[in-house]
């Protein structure tokens, strides 16, 4: 049990530093670009998913909670807030950096994101043309509980850098455990590697409205345990806070649950494809 804990202090602390450094670009692109790719998403019109496809994969600090308010105001169309909650990296980006990921793989992550963002936004748009309500112009609605943007761009970078980090440690800690239990080669034979099982519950992980669940899929990943197909349904799946702030601010309960579906259904079936394609 004392190898186990210190192994996973040790894995825990090798981030740290990298981290740090890309919540410091992180929060610095934030308070440069953050108001203006709100704005770009708001004036985007019909261009809407292409722009919030694009502009959600970026690491932005709360951009899919000031999306779901958008969309609540009716800003925004469904097809845009799909697209940015699809293609949202939310902690998968910095870790899969920190952990020194190789940079063909999260280009294809991230572009797998968009890819799904795009097709999902312009079909879902397509679809409910001329369906959709017209804007109520609901102002203020854009919250920004996932960053504290306003403490500073190191002291937010350090906080947030220490939160995720206790994420990890917990996880590794976990993974260390089991893997030390049952070995690396039984737990990926376990359903997350199976197809479609696989989606099907890592999708439902990505769906909890919490930083926690990006880092677990993307740990999971990189231990080996889970495959690249289901750890895009979950990835696809996972908005950061943005499906807490849309129950928060909207006020059809009905359509939340049709969307949180839809969000789900989209990212099992874009995992499943994933899963099929030579890019894992």
């Amino acid at each position: 049990m004392l190898d186990i804990v210190l192994d996973s202090l040790l894995d825990t602390a090798k981030l740290l530093p990298f981290l740090l450094l890309t919540y410091i670009v992180m929060e610095y692109l934030e308070h440069r670009a953050g108001t203006a790719a709100i704005r770009l998403v708001r004036r985007a019109g019909k261009w809407g998913p292409a722009i919030g496809a694009a502009v959600g994969v970026a690491p932005q600090c709360g951009f899919s909670a000031a999306a779901a308010s958008l969309y609540a105001g009716r800003v925004i169309s469904l097809g845009t807030l799909l697209a940015i909650f699809l293609s949202t990296s939310d902690e998968m980006l910095p870790i899969l950096i920190s952990a020194h990921a190789n940079p063909m793989l999260i280009a294809r992550v991230l572009g797998f994101k968009v890819a799904a963002g795009l097709a999902a936004g312009f079909g879902i748009d397509m679809f409910l043309s001329g369906k959709q309500e017209e804007h109520e112009h609901i102002h203020e609605l854009c919250e920004h509980d996932h960053c504290g943007c306003e403490k500073g761009i190191v002291k937010s970078a350090l906080l947030h850098t220490l939160q995720i980090a206790v994420f990890i440690l917990i996880i590794n800690f976990v993974l260390n455990l089991v893997l030390e239990q049952v070995g690396a080669d039984t737990l990926s034979r376990w359903i997350w590697n199976k197809p479609v099982a696989g989606q099907l519950l890592s999708g439902a992980v990505g769906l909890i409205p919490n930083c926690a669940s990006s880092v677990a899929i993307t740990q999971l990943y990189l231990e080996g345990v889970m495959n690249f197909g289901a750890m895009i349904s979950g990835l696809l799946a996972n908005t950061g806070v943005g499906l807490l702030i849309l129950c928060r601010v909207n006020r059809h309960r009905g359509e939340n649950l049709k969307i949180i579906g839809l969000l789900y259904g989209i990212s099992v079936a874009g995992g499943i494809v994933a899963g099929l394609l030579p890019i894992g």
